[in-house]
């Protein structure tokens, strides 16, 4: 994911683009509808091109399981990409590629986002983004409250699952071929890696 740095619309009354570590609400409404994505934190503006097709897949793989899951046990929703989330004090909506929110915490689920930290939050490295994944997204849904993490690469065909202990990020297994991933937050949901990169 790259820091964009020119106009991507019209001039507005104000200096236009803003500055980093000024970008607004208001500043990323205007961003165009592109199929790139455009993600602000801290005030500071990220894009990243459309994703890949063994991204995709990945994600849409991860999905259809952990949907079907809360769906047959009546635990919670399960969201994909593009599904805004406005975590606390980041006034701008991140873009995830799959949250759950357990059924206990359902009044966050806005008509237009997620208002609110989800119990999981999962994200999907690619070549353009692995970084904004793993530092700034990282520090954000750890400042969040987000209990659970889940970083997939397609490329290294693992796992890595972070729990919040005590405000901080605890590694709580990395996962490969030949091995299965349960989740904490989404109650009893177990996937072998195999069956999530065999698409």
């Amino acid at each position: 994911m790259t820091i964009v740095t020119t106009p991507t619309t019209s001039p507005p009354s104000r200096n236009w683009p803003p500055e980093q570590s000024e970008w607004t609400y208001e500043d990323w409404l205007r961003l165009p509808d592109d199929n790139f994505r455009y993600e602000v934190l801290n005030g500071e503006l990220f894009m990243a091109p459309p994703p890949a097709i063994q991204h995709q897949t990945t994600s849409g793989a991860l999905f259809a399981m952990m949907w079907l899951h809360a769906k047959q046990n009546d635990l919670g929703t399960v969201l994909e990409a593009p599904v805004g989330v406005k975590l606390p004090n980041q006034p701008v909506p991140v873009q995830p590629d799959i949250v759950f929110i357990r059924k206990e915490r359902h009044a966050i689920i806005g008509k237009e986002n997620v208002e609110g930290a989800p119990d999981l939050i999962v994200e999907i490295l690619s070549p353009s983004n692995w970084t904004f994944d793993r530092k700034q997204k990282f520090q954000a849904y750890r400042e969040a409250g987000v209990n659970e993490y889940w970083i997939v690469d397609y490329r290294k065909k693992t796992v890595e699952v972070f729990l919040l202990e005590s405000g901080s990020y605890t590694l709580l297994g990395q996962y490969g071929v030949g091995e299965s991933v349960t989740s904490t937050s989404l109650a009893s949901f177990t996937i072998t890696v195999e069956a999530l990169f065999s698409s």
